[in-house]
C-alpha cells in the first residue's frame, strides 16, 4: 500500500521522536485519514528493525481493525490477547491486545517486561485509565505511540502528564484541502433545548439525565431534521438506547426509512450492512457508533448528545468527514444548546483552536442561520479575531515599538506575522513548561527577538523553529519588522526580507525618512515580495 505524502511524513516524524530519545510520543490525525495505516507501517518498521509489538486498544473493532489494516497495510499477521484467543505460543512479532484483558494480574505476568519493545495505542486518548497504566507500566522499557484524533487542548496537557512529545499533527483542514476528508457544512437549527437540569459525571453530562432533558425534544427535532436532510444518509447520536429506539419511531412516523443499532441488538452487523445500501436513511444509536465503523456515504451527522468533550464530538462527525463517490459535503446540524453553565462543542470546535475564533464561528451561523463551509466560516472568522486582537493591544504594542531597545518584542513579532499559533501557545509536555535554555535565549537574541518575555521552553523552541524557516523561505526578519513598523509600516512580517531591505534602503538614501510619495499605514510591496495568505511561516 502506498502511502500519502502526510502518512510517510507522520512515519518519519515518530521515528525521529524516538531517534532523540522521546520514549513516549503522539500521533494525532482526524478520523478517516488512515492513522492506521500510519501505525501499521510504524509497526512493520519496528519489526524489521528487530523489535517486539503490542498494539492496544479498548474495543474488539478496534482490535480487528488493526489486524486487518496491518495485513492489507504491510502483510504481517497478528496475533491476538483477547479473553481465550493468546499470543504466547504465536511466533507472530505484533500482537494486538485488549486492554480489558492485558490488565488483569495474572494475564500481565505472563509476559516479561521486555517481551515488547514497542506499544502503540489505539484511540491514545483513553491511555490515562488505570487499566492502560497498569499495563504500559509493565512494560517500562518499551517506546510508546499514541494515536488519537485532534483532542481539545486540555486533553493534550494531560496526554503530557505521560507522553513525553508531539510527534506529528495533521489537521481536519489540512485534510479538507489537501483532498483527503470532505467538505464540511455546518447548518444551525433555531431550536433551543434547554439542558441548565442535566447533571454532570466525570466532566461530562450525564445520559441518564441527558435522556430525560432531550424526550420533550424530539418531536420539534424530527420536524427541524424534514427541512435539512431528508435527502442524505444521516447518523443520528443520542444519549441513551432507549432514546434512540423513541426517536427512530418518531423519524419513521415523519416518512423516514429509520433504523436503530445497540449494543445488544440481535441484528446489528445486517442493519448496518442495510443502512449502508440505502435500505435506511437515517440511524440512530446511543453513541454505540464512535469508533470503529466506517461508512463513507454518510454525509450528514445529527449530534443529539451534547458534549464537552471535543476528542468525542470529533469522533461522532468523523463518521461523516470520509470520501465516497457522488458526496458533495457533510453537513452538521447544530442545535441551539440552553446552558449557562458550560461551554459546549459545536462544529466550530472541529477547526478551530483558538476559542475566540470558535465562539466568533459560533456566532456568525447562528445570525445568517444558513449552512455554512466551516473553512470559510473559519477564515472569515479569524480575520475578525486578528483585527479585534490588534485593536486592544494597540497600545501595548506602541508602547513595545516605542521602546529605545535594538530587538523585537515576541508579541510585536507574533501580531506582525500574524501567528496565531505562536501568541496562543500553551505548553503541553512536561519540557515545554521547563524555563527556556541559556541556549535557546542566546539564539532567540541572534535573531533579534528580546528574550526576557520568553517564559517557557516550549514557546522557545516553536519561535526558533518559525524564525529558521523564515530565514530559509527569504522573509523578514525581526529586525527589519521593529525598524519598518517604527516607522508606520503595517505587517511587515508578512514581506519577503528583499521587499523589506529595499524600503529600507530607501528610507536610508533618504537621510533615514520615508519617502514624501509612500504612505506607510497603506503600504503594500509588489505581490512577489510578500505573503499574501498572511505570512504565517
Amino acid at each position: 500500500m502506498e502511502l500519502r505524502p502526510y502518512q510517510k511524513e507522520a512515519v518519519r516524524a515518530v521515528e525521529r521522536e524516538w531517534e532523540q530519545k522521546h520514549k513516549k510520543t503522539l500521533l494525532v490525525m482526524p478520523t478517516g485519514v488512515g492513522k492506521t495505516v500510519v501505525f501499521a507501517h510504524v509497526a512493520k518498521n519496528e519489526v524489521r528493525n528487530g523489535s517486539k509489538v503490542l498494539i492496544l486498544a479498548h474495543r474488539d473493532e478496534l482490535l480487528t481493525q488493526a489486524q486487518d489494516k496491518i495485513k492489507s497495510a504491510t502483510g504481517l499477521i497478528c496475533a491476538k490477547e483477547k479473553a481465550d484467543e493468546t499470543s504466547l505460543d504465536s511466533w507472530y512479532r505484533v500482537v494486538v491486545g485488549s486492554v480489558q484483558t492485558m490488565m488483569r494480574e495474572k494475564r500481565l505476568q505472563k509476559f516479561a517486561p521486555d517481551a515488547f519493545g514497542t506499544i502503540i495505542i489505539d484511540e491514545a486518548h483513553h491511555c490515562l485509565a488505570s487499566s492502560y497504566q497498569k499495563v504500559l507500566s509493565h512494560f517500562p522499557e518499551a517506546r510508546v505511540l499514541g494515536v488519537t484524533a485532534t483532542p481539545e487542548r486540555n486533553n493534550l496537557q494531560c496526554l503530557g502528564e505521560y507522553f513525553d512529545s508531539l510527534a506529528y499533527e495533521y489537521t481536519l483542514p489540512q485534510a479538507v484541502k489537501e483532498g483527503y476528508l470532505c467538505r464540511i457544512k455546518a447548518q444551525t437549527v433555531p431550536l433551543s433545548l434547554d439542558l441548565t437540569g442535566v447533571k454532570m459525571s466525570a466532566g461530562d453530562y450525564a445520559a441518564g439525565s441527558l435522556g430525560t432533558a432531550l424526550d420533550p425534544y424530539l418531536e420539534q427535532i424530527a420536524v427541524e431534521m424534514k427541512k435539512y436532510c431528508v435527502d442524505r444518509k444521516t447518523v443520528v447520536f443520542l444519549p441513551l438506547v432507549a432514546t434512540a429506539k423513541k426517536f427512530k419511531a418518531i423519524l419513521t412516523h415523519h416518512g423516514f426509512h429509520a433504523a436503530e443499532v445497540n449494543g445488544d441488538s440481535k441484528d446489528r452487523e445486517q442493519t448496518l450492512k442495510d443502512f449502508e445500501a440505502g435500505k435506511y436513511n437515517v440511524l440512530c444509536n446511543a453513541m454505540l457508533l464512535t469508533e470503529g465503523w466506517d461508512c463513507p456515504s454518510v454525509d450528514c451527522v445529527v449530534m443529539l448528545r451534547p458534549t464537552k468533550i471535543r476528542a468525542l464530538y470529533c469522533q461522532c462527525i468523523g463518521r461523516g468527514t470520509r470520501l465516497s463517490p457522488g458526496k458533495k459535503d457533510l453537513l452538521v446540524l447544530d442545535f441551539l444548546w440552553n446552558t449557562a453553565r458550560h461551554d459546549l462543542c459545536r462544529p466550530a470546535s472541529l477547526i478551530c483552536k483558538s476559542k475566540d475564533v470558535a465562539d466568533r464561528v459560533t456566532k456568525d451561523l447562528e445570525e445568517s442561520g444558513e449552512a455554512a463551509d466551516l473553512e470559510e466560516a473559519e477564515q472569515k472568522a479569524a480575520e475578525e479575531v486578528i483585527i479585534e486582537r490588534e485593536e486592544a493591544l494597540a497600545k501595548q504594542l506602541k508602547a513595545m515599538k516605542a521602546r529605545k531597545r535594538k530587538l523585537v518584542d515576541p508579541l510585536q513579532f507574533e501580531m506582525s506575522i500574524q501567528a496565531e499559533d505562536l501568541s496562543g501557545y500553551v505548553p503541553s509536555f512536561g519540557w515545554e513548561m521547563a524555563p527556556a535554555s541559556e541556549k535557546q535565549l542566546k539564539a532567540l537574541e541572534q535573531y533579534g527577538i528580546f528574550p526576557d518575555q520568553i517564559e517557557n521552553s516550549g514557546k522557545a523552541a516553536l519561535l526558533l523553529n518559525r524564525l529558521a524557516k523564515r530565514r530559509s523561505a527569504g522573509l523578514s526578519t525581526p529586525k527589519q519588522i521593529r525598524f519598518l513598523e517604527n516607522r508606520g509600516f503595517q505587517h511587515v512580517g508578512t514581506w519577503g526580507f528583499d521587499a523589506a531591505n529595499g524600503m529600507i534602503s530607501r528610507i536610508a538614501h533618504n537621510r533615514w525618512m520615508v519617502p514624501k510619495d509612500i504612505h506607510p499605514a497603506s503600504y503594500v510591496p509588489e505581490p512577489d515580495l510578500f505573503i499574501p495568505d498572511g505570512g504565517v511561516l
